[in-house]
């Protein structure tokens, strides 16, 4: 309890501790009764072995202990792990940049990487963007972008040029800032509306396309693909037991002899081979060969213009069994196959988007099976029949 002592001038509202009373002053205590210091004396037992010496000891128990030891051998945080050092302040900024990406119809890309931080502040003068090709470790499966100043906001912007050639597969994005170690790029805004119902340049004998995506882990990848010649799939409908399919032939020319192929995977059996008739004249002139090739090489040359082709796949056709079956197109009898596919678009990944549905055939003994087209992860159309089942 606080008092105050009141009277003198200047001290009033003086702090003031209490008296303290001595043992000749305090009254006695009530000696308690017989029945409850018994009952006191049987519940106030000992303490176990070990307790009051563990009590005794600074930092944690041993069950504590035990803990902390498990979760770091299991890789785990502990909530000591996770308070700050000391020195969290000395240690470097983790940057996590987002890129910006600007698709032109040429099939070039513009990296716009907005910094966070520090680093927003002042941008280094050599920061980089780099191109990964995934599961390769060789020198031309990396591409370095140099990155320069593009806003006042602090961005960087890195071209990649459409002229570039880029090896087909997934390539993933990292930033460089000075002698740092190259971390992934976040995904930002995407404007790929050139993509869409993209013409192929007619300069080029090869054709390059590249989209970026955001992977399932969150990071920015670009997807390329580098064909040549390349076989376009436009519409397709399946109905009445067949496949009509609607495409475009870049880089090569379709003669009375073109034929739709379909090869089974994984087996040496024989391709299923129908007729493709010509869909309009393709007075295309011959194209020039195509020069050596390595990554970051820029190639130009004279392309063949494109043939419009319809090409109809009964689905009886394919013999029974469960199996995969890849479409190729075959411009002539003295030409190799050209892979049918679809890339010439926004869609990085075709299997989750463009779903056909299955259409049921009966062999000519009886059996049925289902038969369903459906494109690759590679966005390459193939033709997926069931398991046989007898009638």
């Amino acid at each position: 309890m606080t008092s105050y002592v009141t009277g003198a001038p200047g001290t009033t509202g003086a702090f003031q501790a209490p008296a303290v009373a001595t043992a000749a002053s305090a009254p006695a205590a009530a000696p308690a009764p017989a029945g409850r210091a018994a009952r006191k004396a049987r519940t106030e037992r000992p303490a176990k072995r070990g307790q009051a010496k563990k009590a005794g000891r600074p930092g944690r128990t041993a069950r504590e202990a035990r803990t902390a030891a498990n979760a770091g051998k299991n890789g785990l945080r502990t909530t000591a792990d996770a308070a700050p050092s000391a020195n969290s302040a000395a240690e470097p900024e983790v940057v996590r940049a987002r890129a910006d990406c600007t698709a032109d119809r040429a099939g070039g890309l513009t990296f716009d990487v907005r910094l966070t931080g520090r680093q927003a502040a002042r941008p280094p003068a050599d920061a980089a963007l780099l191109l990964r090709l995934r599961k390769r470790q060789g020198p031309a499966d990396t591409v370095r972008l140099p990155l320069a100043p593009a806003a006042a906001d602090g961005r960087l912007r890195a071209v990649l040029p459409g002229t570039m050639w880029l090896q087909e597969g997934r390539w993933d994005a990292c930033l460089v800032l000075g002698d740092g170690k190259p971390r992934r790029l976040l995904p930002g805004v995407h404007d790929l509306r050139a993509l869409i119902d993209r013409v192929p340049c007619g300069e080029r004998t090869w054709l390059g396309v590249r989209i970026p995506y955001a992977t399932k882990y969150g990071n920015l990848t670009v997807r390329s693909w580098l064909r040549e010649p390349h076989a376009e799939c436009g519409p397709l409908r399946v109905a009445d037991g067949s496949m009509v399919l609607r495409g475009t032939l870049h880089g090569a020319r379709l003669s009375p002899g073109a034929c739709l192929e379909a090869h089974p995977r994984d087996s040496a059996a024989p391709p299923v081979s129908v007729p493709v008739p010509l869909d309009g004249q393709d007075a295309a002139a011959e194209s020039a060969p195509s020069p050596g090739r390595g990554s970051g090489e820029v190639v130009t040359g004279k392309r063949r213009p494109a043939s419009v082709f319809t090409a109809r796949l009964p689905l009886d056709a394919l013999p029974p069994g469960r199996r995969v079956w890849n479409l190729w197109l075959r411009p002539s009898a003295d030409e190799g196959p050209v892979r049918l596919a679809r890339i010439l678009d926004d869609v990085a990944d075709k299997k989750r988007i463009f779903s056909y549905p299955p259409q049921h055939v009966t062999g000519p003994g009886g059996s049925t099976r289902s038969v369903r087209p459906y494109y690759t992860l590679d966005n390459d159309l193939s033709v997926r029949v069931s398991c046989e089942d007898q009638g």
